[in-house]
């Protein structure tokens, strides 16, 4: 494992979607060749909007309400990633292919959603083969203030650590990391470390509810992105000045640590966190 491809939203309102996205620094470059799909990017972070429905969970239904549908790792071998996961009690996606697309294996995650396997991500990318670039458009786009994927954030049933730790580590080899270990301004739950090199690792936050603090209910999935950054107050400063407000209350607040957008859309969030690659 390498890292994170992708992420992905699902949504009926796309453009609102990527106005949101486009203030948070992503631009979009690409087009799905069949789909009412979009990609964004900023750096090495790749966001895809999909608004054409077979790929939202949930039935395959869209809402207003953006969710993340898909999460996408970078393997050394696709096959054999998905292969082994299978084989550890993966249940499989099937996976609808039209003329000219990429056969890109997935299995279950989270409510409804899915993980990817992704194996050409270097020279050659799958949008390289499923998306038309968008003409005149900077197909690398740098990122606002360094900005890189960290981690994800996982809110998870009552009493469902155990076993949201026990699939990522029998499944995908992700080590919880020591209890003292915490990150950003939300510093819950439990913390898991991907098996990836230093300078492609990233995070899964596994949130148990609490009511009345963090507004979790018992609906498992994947809530938020944390991006990295090296200034946190200084992103800060710089996003706001492109219209993204923060959460400023007594108990989450902008600080060095980390920062915590409001949510748009009604399901968009977006968390940063002190990080400096290696």
């Amino acid at each position: 494992m390498e890292g994170i491809e992708f992420i992905e939203y699902a949504t009926a309102r796309p453009q609102a979607l990527g106005q949101v996205l486009e203030t948070l620094g992503f631009r979009p470059i690409a087009r799905h060749r069949s789909r009412e799909v979009l990609l964004y990017r900023q750096g090495g972070i790749n966001v895809i909007v999909n608004a054409h429905g077979g790929g939202a969970g949930q039935g395959g239904t869209l809402d207003d309400k953006p969710v993340i549908a898909a999460v996408a790792l970078r393997v050394r071998d696709a096959a054999a990633a998905y292969g082994r996961a299978l084989e550890r009690g993966a249940w499989a996606v099937p996976i609808r292919v039209e003329v000219m697309e990429l056969n890109i294996p997935a299995v279950h995650g989270p409510g409804g959603s899915r993980i990817y396997f992704v194996d050409r991500h270097r020279e050659f990318s799958i949008y390289d083969v499923d998306f038309v670039p968008i003409p005149g458009v900077d197909p690398h786009p740098p990122a606002l203030a360094g900005l890189h994927f960290f981690g994800i954030v996982q809110y998870i049933g009552n009493g469902r650590t155990e076993d949201w730790t026990d699939f990522y580590g029998e499944l995908f080899g992700f080590q919880p990391l020591p209890l003292d270990a915490a990150f950003g301004i939300l510093p819950k739950g439990r913390i898991l470390r991907s098996p990836c090199p230093q300078a492609s690792a990233f995070y899964l936050q596994l949130i148990e509810p609490e009511p009345g603090i963090l507004e979790v209910d018992d609906t498992e999935c994947f809530q938020r992105v944390a991006l990295g950054t090296a200034d946190v107050l200084a992103t800060v400063a710089e996003l706001r000045t492109r219209g993204v407000s923060f959460v400023e209350s007594g108990r989450v607040h902008s600080e060095d640590r980390g920062a915590l957008t409001q949510t748009r859309l009604g399901g968009v969030s977006l968390e940063l966190v002190h990080h400096v690659r290696g």
